[in-house]
Parts: C-alpha cells; sequence; structure tokens
C-alpha cells in the first residue's frame, strides 16, 4: 500500500473511532430522517435534472464516490450531510419526487435533499445560474410532503417531519454571484445591508420550514470566501494569500447568524436552531494543512486548480493523482477529506445541543 493511500486509511480510522467514542460518550438522538437544502455544498445530484450549465454529473466530480461514479455531487466523493446520514444510521436519502419519479416509499421515509448547486437565499442569484432557487426548494418540500401525506396518513407524516435533521447550507454564492464578483447588488447595498438583506431571507425560510412541521434545524455559516482557489486565482497577485476582505465579511456575516439564530428560536415554540461554524474548520486546515494531513490549499485537484468548477472541470482536465492531499476538488468545492473533517468538528461541537432533544 503505497505511504499516502495508507495515510488516508489511518484517518478514516481515526475519523470512525472518534465517532464511535463520541456517540458512546453523549446520548444520539433518533432523527426519523433528513432533510436538505442549499447550494452545491450539499447537493447530492438535484442539477442533474434541470436545465443548467451548474452540473457535477461527469468525471472527475465522484471519482472517489463508489464505484467511482459521478452522481452530480460537486466533489470527489461523499458530502457532509452523507457522513452525517451514514453517522446518524440513517438510509440513503433521494431527490424530490417531482425531479425524480422513481422514488420509493421507503426513500420517501428516509429523507430528500432539496439542495441545488449555484443556489442562494437571494433570488437574483439563482437568475443568474438557472438553478433552483431556495423559494423553489421550499414548494419542493410542500409536494414531498403531499406524498409522505399519501403514503402514511397525517399523523406519520407529522412525526416524520418533526423528527428530521434539516441542515440548510446557503449563502457563499450570493457573495460570490452578486457582490464580488458581478457586483450587481454592491449599486444597491453596503455590505452590511447586503449581509441583513441576506439575513431577512433566511430568517423567512427557517420559519417556513418551522410552519410546514420541521423543529430540528442546523444552518451553516460561511466558508472563508476569500480562501476559495477562484476567489484568490482573481484577485490575489500571484496566487498567494487570501483575500482578507472577503474573509471578514464572511466572519462579520456569520456572527450576525449565529446571533439571529436563538431569537428566531425564541420565536418558534418547540424548535431547535443551531448555528454551524464552518468557517473554524475550514480555516483552520488552510492555515495549517500539514496537521491534518493535506499538502495543498491554494488550488484544487482538477485542472490548474485556479479557476476550473462545474463546466471548466471536465474528463478533459487533468486531475490529481491523490485528492486528500487536497484542500479543494476544483476552484470552489472541497474534497471529500475535507468534508470528513469538517463534518468531526461539527459532531464535535453540535452533540452536546443535540443530546438534549427528545427522541421521536
Amino acid at each position: 500500500m503505497a505511504p499516502k493511500v495508507f495515510l488516508f486509511s489511518l484517518f478514516f480510522l481515526f475519523f470512525a473511532l472518534f465517532l464511535c467514542n463520541t456517540t458512546k460518550s453523549q446520548s444520539m438522538p433518533k432523527f426519523t430522517s433528513i432533510l436538505v437544502f442549499g447550494d452545491s455544498t450539499v447537493d447530492t445530484g438535484n442539477n442533474n435534472y434541470i436545465f443548467t450549465l451548474f452540473k457535477g454529473n461527469h468525471i472527475p466530480y465522484g471519482k472517489d464516490y463508489f464505484n467511482h461514479v459521478p452522481t452530480g455531487r460537486f466533489s470527489n466523493g461523499k458530502l457532509v450531510p452523507d457522513i452525517v446520514a451514514m453517522l446518524l444510521k440513517l438510509k440513503k436519502y433521494g431527490v424530490p419526487p417531482y425531479l425524480n419519479s422513481s422514488l420509493s416509499e421507503n426513500d420517501f421515509r428516509s429523507g430528500v435533499c432539496f439542495a441545488s448547486g449555484g443556489s442562494g437565499y437571494d433570488d437574483l442569484t439563482t437568475s443568474i445560474s438557472g438553478v433552483i432557487s431556495m423559494r423553489k426548494q421550499l414548494e419542493y418540500f410542500e409536494e414531498y410532503l403531499e406524498k409522505l401525506r399519501g403514503f402514511f396518513g397525517e399523523k406519520e407524516k407529522e412525526r416524520i417531519v418533526k423528527g428530521a435533521l434539516v441542515i440548510v447550507s446557503s449563502g457563499s454564492n450570493d457573495f460570490i454571484f452578486n457582490f464580488y464578483d458581478v457586483p450587481t447588488r454592491r449599486i444597491e447595498f453596503s455590505m452590511k445591508e447586503y449581509q441583513n438583506f441576506l439575513l431577512d431571507k433566511l430568517q423567512y425560510f427557517v420559519k417556513e420550514l418551522y410552519e410546514l412541521g420541521c423543529r430540528e434545524i442546523i444552518v451553516t455559516g460561511l466558508p472563508p470566501i476569500g480562501c476559495l482557489p477562484i476567489q484568490m486565482t482573481l484577485k490575489s497577485p500571484l496566487h498567494s494569500t487570501c483575500i482578507d476582505k472577503e474573509n471578514s465579511d464572511s466572519q462579520s456575516y456569520n456572527k450576525k447568524l449565529e446571533e439571529l439564530l436563538p431569537h428566531i428560536q425564541a420565536q418558534l415554540r418547540g424548535s431547535k436552531i443551531f448555528y454551524a461554524d464552518i468557517y473554524t474548520p475550514l480555516s483552520d486546515l488552510i492555515t495549517n494543512p500539514h496537521e491534518y494531513g493535506f499538502e495543498e490549499t491554494k488550488r484544487g485537484c482538477c485542472g490548474t486548480g485556479l479557476l476550473e468548477a462545474r463546466p471548466l472541470c471536465t474528463k478533459k482536465s487533468p486531475v490529481c493523482s491523490d485528492a486528500s492531499q487536497y484542500v479543494f476538488f476544483d476552484s470552489i468545492h472541497p474534497t471529500e477529506s475535507t468534508y470528513y473533517h469538517i463534518t468531526e468538528y461539527l459532531v464535535k461541537e453540535l452533540l452536546p445541543k443535540f443530546s438534549t432533544i427528545d427522541s421521536f
């Protein structure tokens, strides 16, 4: 076995042991299903079913997934919701019923991913990318609820949704598409105003989820946007450093989000709404890669790693031999090994809060 492959295998062994020890030391809630909303960080293949350039259903995406099959996930392998579902012993979840009519009764019970790569809280974001808006994701969710009711009845439908783990991950595209790289919103808003505009949209989204029966919700913050390879390529001399202003904006947005969520929870009786910090673990990887077995932080595994993403990362692009050494797979999206690290951090930080949840 090659040294790098051995080290990567060892990493997964230690990760499995960590999860085992963590779940033993703290009581784990028994969620009924998993429901996912957001953008490409959690899209498990919904864009495969719509007309858009934002697709990950071609090689080299999925090169380290089961059977090396590209599924539409914008990475070389699994995403955070995949790993969380595995940890919680939830069955594989599918895509919305009106995107894939072949879903079985069991698929509806175990959960659904509604996320769409290129989406955001701002409707303008999806008008640019042509993908499934957050508003449309809610509509698909309502259709899913009707299917649940038809399969299992009203009482069981309510039980499944009330006991579901809901993950909402979005926001980065709004800033990249509308403020930094295409300054449409920058003409209308200051950064502070645009952050507040997005947080109002987010608050509406979470309250809609609650009205539709969801109670256990995780909302992720922003990553260090200024450290994405594509942002450094466009704005950093010699592609050498993170863009401090964009990272500072991410941090100030995250602080507002973290302070906002308890206020939303207080308004929604019986809800548990948690902030998921993805900035810290990703920033730590980028700053101290060798501590975690990574080698490359400034470029992605696909192509030059500087600009390639989505339609630019294709079967003709050269690909690194070992994606586990890279923080990013393309110029925007993390590798599976990075997602495992983020999941480990989230499990450690959120489990103490989850342990107060009643089992369903």
